[in-house]
């Protein structure tokens, strides 16, 4: 109700600037408010998900659970070896990449996960950098050779920021 009263005040008032600042910053708080709701929905999924595997696991043993034992973990020897020669080694200018593997294992952790960017562990690097080289990978079409590579053709991509 007091948003509504702002803006009925908003559109009575004479000043043409001052009414067009009061409606932008309403526009700006709505925006804000639903964009902080979505995350605050995002990290209660995500507890709820984390705490709900480990009561799986215990009760029912490691065996029942239908996610990967390697899901937090960073990219596997193995798995690196068949991604990594699918990765440019030096991009075409400007400053030399992160490093591969921390960036992928950090995508992977997200798409895995289902979490938001934002969530993405630490060990990864920051959430920034392997979301901007998500962007790059799908644009250029890699994104799909890699997880043929990795064998997870039907692993959904994460979603954007």
């Amino acid at each position: 109700m007091p948003e509504v009263r702002r803006l009925v005040l908003a559109m009575a008032e004479p000043e043409e600037q001052k009414r067009a600042f009061r409606l932008a910053w309403s526009r700006w708080r709505r925006a804000h408010q639903a964009l902080a709701a979505r995350y605050r929905k995002a990290s209660r999924a995500a507890k709820r998900a984390l705490s709900g595997e480990a009561a799986l696991e215990d009760r029912a043993g490691p065996s029942t659970t239908t996610l990967r034992a390697d899901e937090g973990a960073p990219l596997t020897d193995k798995e690196w070896e068949h991604v990594e020669p699918l990765l440019p080694n030096k991009p075409p200018a400007g400053r030399r990449y992160h490093d591969h593997r921390r960036v992928l294992g950090g995508i992977m952790w997200v798409a895995r996960t289902g979490s938001s960017w934002r969530e993405m562990p630490e060990e990864f690097g920051k959430w920034e950098s392997a979301y901007r080289r998500y962007e790059l990978w799908l644009r250029q079409g890699q994104w799909q050779r890699i997880l043929e590579a990795l064998g997870e053709e039907a692993l959904p991509g994460p979603a954007t920021k």
